[in-house]
């Protein structure tokens, strides 16, 4: 059953806007929430409607919150219009530009840049416990599912690989911890913007940069020139150790996230079955890779 654009405005939309909200249209990206550009006298927002899996997902609500009001005053997201008590959605104002690509040296050296600056914003009250967010996740998984059995011999082995990230980690920032590209947005005055704070954290930047060159399947080439320009220095061989274990408790969190998905019915397609088990085989071979 389609939605109607006055089901999507919420009601208590007086709250943050003089004019009563139109829907424009839905915006593309987001796997698991859903976005609106909508306009408000003069104004374009973007709504975003949150899942109703947010729970089972392990999603702070109110660290988003304060991570994006640190982020708005440094200019580095979508301004933030208004955030439901009740966490039911969001409202920030629309940026003018265009979905970010990491095409080249250049956009690699500019995310690099923009991370520097996302971890040098003020704390929040939020830990990314690697840990702790896989036993959540547990909690919503299906032991049925025949996925299970291969993922339960991954989670043998997690714990080991967390040890050794926080043993070589030095020390906490803000993190994003979701800057895939849709994530991401080049504004037409210039600088780069990132949006979906939802994940966001304190934590060791290594995880954060496991995520871009997960995502972006970067070649070592690629790692190399990430690293070396957010480190401003020559790469020693302990980084690419640091890096190597939150890559695998990065491909570890991400599969325990599409079971979640798949188990709740919040994605129900048969390739997101077949996506689990090809990640499941992958991160089986790099387990046995840094183990070799």
């Amino acid at each position: 059953m389609s939605t109607s654009p006055t089901d999507i405005v919420p009601a208590d939309w007086p709250h943050w806007s003089v004019f009563e909200p139109a829907v424009v249209q839905p915006l593309p990206g987001g796997l698991t929430n859903q976005s609106y550009l909508i306009v408000a006298g003069k104004e374009k927002w973007v709504l975003r409607k949150n899942s109703a899996i947010s729970d089972a997902l392990d999603l702070n609500r109110s660290a988003e919150v304060a991570a994006l009001s640190h982020a708005d005053k440094a200019g580095l997201c979508a301004p933030l219009i208004y955030c439901d008590p009740n966490h039911q959605y969001l409202v920030t104002r629309f940026v003018e530009g265009k979905p970010w690509r990491a095409s080249g040296n250049g956009e690699l050296k500019q995310l690099a840049r923009l991370l520097r600056r996302i971890h040098a914003l003020p704390a929040i009250d939020a830990r990314l416990d690697a840990g702790a967010k896989a036993a959540s996740y547990w909690q919503s998984i299906d032991e049925r599912a025949d996925f299970c059995e291969p993922l339960r011999a991954l989670a043998q082995q997690a714990p080991q690989y967390i040890a050794a990230a926080l043993d070589m980690s030095t020390g906490a920032c803000l993190c994003h911890n979701d800057l895939l590209a849709s994530n991401l947005i080049a504004g037409e005055d210039g600088n780069l913007y990132a949006v979906d704070w939802e994940y966001t954290a304190m934590g060791d930047p290594f995880y954060e940069l496991a995520v871009i060159v997960e995502e972006y399947r970067l070649n070592k080439q690629r790692q190399q020139l990430l690293l070396a320009e957010y480190l401003n220095r020559p790469l020693s061989r302990q980084d690419w150790r640091r890096l190597d274990r939150w890559r695998v408790i990065y491909g570890y969190l991400t599969l325990l996230w599409y079971a979640v998905q798949w188990c709740t019915g919040a994605m129900h397609e048969p390739q997101i079955n077949d996506e689990i088990r090809n990640r499941i085989s992958s991160l089986s071979m790099r387990v046995s890779a840094i183990r070799g």
